[in-house]
């Protein structure tokens, strides 16, 4: 099992920028993902990362392309989120996960591990 924090959510206006944090209590996992997930709404996948022996990629949303980049920091057991150029549909809350089973990185299903969320609320 896999404790996640995430921090750094917040509001901002339209155009704006957010950092999310997502801290791992262990960092043996080489897949991480985020996801966001808005009022009456399915759980959406944002971005994902993954690292190994084969070499490391990302994958990203259509939606938040150009605008949002996922990083890791190894030595903090940490993964950011970095959100730039936020529209109000960017709204909800945003969840970290880990411990990936196989399949589509960005659909919740394959995800068995996950933090409490941050909110992220974009104003026009």
């Amino acid at each position: 099992q896999v404790d996640l924090a995430e921090s750094g959510g917040g509001s901002v206006e339209a155009g704006g920028s957010l950092r999310l944090s997502c801290t791992a209590s262990t960092y043996t996992n080489t897949r991480f993902a985020w996801f966001r997930q808005a009022p009456g709404q399915e759980r959406e996948g944002v971005a994902a990362l993954y690292t190994g022996d084969r070499g490391a990629g990302t994958f990203y949303a259509d939606s938040v392309k150009g605008r949002f980049t996922i990083s890791q920091d190894n030595a903090k057991n940490t993964v950011y989120l970095d959100m730039n150029a936020l529209k109000p549909e960017d709204t909800g809350m945003y969840y970290c996960t880990t411990g990936f089973i196989g399949g589509r990185p960005l659909e919740a299903q394959y995800y068995k591990n996950w933090g409490q969320g941050t909110q992220v609320t974009v104003s026009s």
